[in-house]
Formats: C-alpha cells, structure tokens, sequence
C-alpha cells in the first residue's frame, strides 16, 4: 500500500491528460531524434571515411543552436509557445523528409547532409526552449516541480538510449544495416507527424501575452551577463 501512495506521488503530473500527451510526444520526438542522430553519422562516416568531417558536420549542426538559442527563449517568452512548438515540428518534419528524399534517392552527399544540419540545429535553437517554457502550461502549479521531474528524466533516459548506449546503438546500427538511412529518416518523418497530432490534441486555456518594457536586445545583453556573471550582477538592489 505504501508502495502504491509513493508511486501515485511520484507520478501525480499525469493526473493531467494535457501533460500526459505531451510527454508521450516529447517521447516520440526524442527517440526519432537519437535514431536521426545515429543514422546521420553513420552515412557521413560512409561517405567520407573521415572522422574529422564527421566532427565537422556534428559542429555544423550545433552551432546556429549555441549562437541562437537566447533568441529561441525570447521569442518562447513573447509568443504563443504552443504554436511555436507545432511550426518547430512542421519544419523538423520537412527537414527530414529532404533528408529521406535524398537518401533515398541516392543522391545525398556531405554538403547537403551540412545544410541540412545546420537547418535543424537553427530549428532547435527555437524548439529547445520553447518545449521547456511549455512545460508549465500542461499542468497544474502544485504539479509542476513532480513535472519538471518526470520530463528531466525523459530527457535525461533518451539521450543515454541513443548513440551513447551500446544496446541502443548496437539496435540502431542493426536497423541502419537491414533497411538503410534512408528509411530511418522516413521513420523518424513519421514520428514528427505523431507529435503533431500529440500537439493538436492539448486543449490550453487562453495564455495571456507577456507584457514587457524591455526590448528584444536589452533580453540578450541582461541573459549574456546572467550566464557570465551570475544573478548578483544583473539585477541591482533594492
């Protein structure tokens, strides 16, 4: 019985059917990511047999996220996150259906694979925190820290089932060899489109828009200095 209460406790967030449709798609979305992932790096190393331009794609593909990613959180602040989440998801899906069509195609090469890459990553500098800035509006406020948990832990138990675990990766290697890259990008197309529909079936109250004073470029420099310095050095005293 008292197993039963702590479960109950640590699982209270999906009390809420608009939380609980956003965990299984980000669920989804994370798993087609890390098959993405896999897959990218597997046909660029084929391509190329160079472990430096494999870096180089890899680089290709983080760098618009780093650079624009305080942007992401500004506009997740001022506009309708919701939205942005299903436009970040349409173009996610676009992208890897020109990845499938090339693949499939036999017609991709490394200079496609790089733009593509640097497509999704400056999709993600918007998608990354808009999806946590979402979070909160799934559920209710005495919910919140247990979702906050349960979503972390998501994340955290996708990542390590990626390329990083062997097990995970040893299966995606295997499904790479039996049906080609090709079909795994056309796998992880489809994923987007659940999503999609995960994301049309919240239903959220009315969000009211955050009213701010500050521009857009006073954000960035005020969010720079928080990440150099610290709160201490960004907001004076009373």
């Amino acid at each position: 019985m008292e197993a039963s209460n702590k479960s109950q406790v640590m699982l209270r967030a999906f009390s809420s059917r608009n939380f609980r449709l956003y965990y299984t798609g980000q669920a989804i979305s994370l798993i087609g990511t890390s098959m993405t992932q896999v897959a990218t790096s597997w046909l660029v190393y084929r391509l190329t047999d160079s472990a430096w331009l494999l870096g180089l794609v890899g680089f290709a593909s983080q760098i618009p996220t780093l650079l624009l990613i305080p942007l992401g959180g500004i506009v997740a602040d001022r506009w309708n996150r919701h939205q942005i989440l299903l436009v970040a998801q349409i173009l996610g899906m676009l992208q890897s259906l020109a990845l499938t069509w090339l693949a499939l195609r036999g017609t991709i090469n490394i200079e496609y694979i790089a733009i593509l890459g640097v497509l999704q990553g400056t999709i993600n500098a918007f998608d990354i925190p808009t999806r946590q800035a979402f979070l909160p509006e799934t559920v209710g406020k005495e919910n919140l820290g247990n979702a906050f948990a349960l979503y972390s832990s998501l994340v955290s138990v996708t990542s390590m089932l990626g390329p990083a675990m062997p097990a995970a990766a040893s299966y995606a290697g295997l499904l790479i060899m039996a049906i080609g890259s090709g079909l795994c990008f056309l796998i992880d197309s489809i994923s987007y489109i659940a999503v999609i529909i995960v994301l049309l079936a919240i239903r959220l109250t009315s969000r009211k828009g955050i009213i701010t004073k500050r521009k857009p470029l006073e954000e960035l420099k005020t969010s720079f200095k928080y990440s150099t310095y610290g709160s201490y050095e960004v907001h004076p005293k009373s």
